[in-house]
């Protein structure tokens, strides 16, 4: 038969030589050892740098009870913010060492360029590299996201480029550099030593933008809008439209409100009131508002650029790839496009008029691109033997 000293097992002495009450957890729990307590140190560290979590989460009493929970310890605390701040430049460094090792076994890499603007207002560079490794596996890897203060301007472009070229030390073995077609960055490129191949995939999102300024599909969009936007600023409509959806044997779906700066967002705008057209409608009718639903004939030409966004869209998204080379693709990609915006004695005038100006400025942007390059790529590309969108004389 065992005795236990009771004062001992449920008191503690505090920092002022008093004794305490030990708590519940701390008596019934179990403490980890440092090794686990590291490696749990490291995976929150990850955990907060790859999925962008704000470093102050390890303050959250939620998390520290969840952990607590996992443990099986009762005082376990979480590593305080500046340890996780250590701990993620140490994660970095590590990942960096192995990154720039396997850049150096790369014998040729590509570059991609591009800058951006955070929602502060704030200006950054983005960089990625992209290679083969020897088992023919396609690697990219983001180099940096650089806050940039200075104008861009083509020379301070280009100094950005080949600073962190050499930062990574790739600069002799870069094959070709991809940026956005921006005036600036085709400046920048002259004085690059790098083979130059502008995105196509911008070509084609401004020429998209440009037709749909210039066709007449101005108003029917407009009018798109303002009903999306009743349904986003009115929560009791909104709840009128997920009933309306369900008595006509739809999912729940919120509507989606087009971004003047992404062309795709407004094609999934028109699916959207497309699909929701007789629950839109039936809630509009019984409420006292201007805001009216498209008529027919409206309801009509949305039905027909949805027809024209959707090759549209199909190349963007090809040639937006990153498991998979897509220089090879551009030429065959932009080949099918010109063929299906070719006007029919069947299309209205304004789809006539978008197709031809799409056609007009497509054609325009692609002799900026680099189609030397681009056409060897596709002839090397045993997908593309018959070479058909390489003019026969070539």
């Amino acid at each position: 038969m065992h005795t236990v000293d009771a004062s001992k097992s449920l008191t503690q002495t505090n920092s002022g030589g008093r004794l305490r009450q030990t708590t519940l957890d701390a008596a019934c729990g179990r403490t980890i050892d440092k090794q686990k307590k590291d490696k749990l140190t490291n995976a929150i560290a990850k955990w907060v740098a790859s999925n962008c979590r704000p470093i102050s989460i390890v303050e959250d009493v939620g998390l520290k009870n969840v952990l607590r929970i996992a443990t099986n310890d009762g005082t376990y605390e979480p590593p305080p913010r500046r340890t996780i701040t250590r701990r993620i430049h140490e994660l970095y460094e590590k990942e960096r060492t192995i990154k720039a090792t396997a850049l150096q076994r790369a014998p040729t890499v590509a570059l991609t360029g591009d800058y951006w603007t955070s929602l502060g207002n704030h200006n950054y560079l983005g960089f990625t590299v992209h290679y083969i490794d020897e088992q023919w596996e396609l690697h990219s890897h983001a180099l940096t996201v650089m806050k940039t203060q200075e104008r861009h301007f083509a020379e301070t472009c280009a100094e950005h480029f080949i600073h962190v070229a050499q930062q990574w030390n790739v600069s002799n073995k870069v094959s070709t550099l991809s940026t956005d077609s921006a005036r600036n960055m085709i400046a920048a490129a002259r004085h690059l030593p790098f083979e130059h191949v502008p995105c196509v995939a911008h070509s084609l999102q401004r020429s998209v933008t440009v037709s749909l300024h210039n066709s007449a599909f101005d108003n029917v969009l407009a009018k798109c809008r303002k009903v999306v936007g009743h349904f986003k600023h009115s929560p009791a409509s909104a709840a009128e439209l997920e009933q309306k959806q369900i008595e006509h044997g739809q999912k729940k779906e919120s509507l989606i409100e087009d971004i003047p700066t992404r062309w795709n967002s407004t094609l999934d705008m028109i699916k959207s009131v497309r699909r929701n057209e007789q629950p839109l409608s039936d809630v509009l009718t019984t409420h006292n508002t201007k805001i009216t639903m498209p008529t027919t004939a409206e309801m009509d030409k949305l039905q027909r650029l949805e027809v024209l966004l959707e090759p549209c869209r199909y190349v963007t998204e090809l040639l937006g790839g990153e498991k998979y080379v897509s220089c090879s693709v551009v030429l065959p990609a932009l080949c099918h496009l010109f063929r299906v915006m070719e006007s029919s004695d069947d299309d209205p005038a304004y789809v006539v008029k978008f197709k031809s100006t799409f056609r007009t400025d497509l054609e325009t942007r692609k002799e900026n691109a680099n189609i030397a390059y681009l056409k060897i790529a596709t002839a090397l590309d045993p997908r593309f033997k018959d070479l058909k969108c390489i003019p026969r004389a070539e």
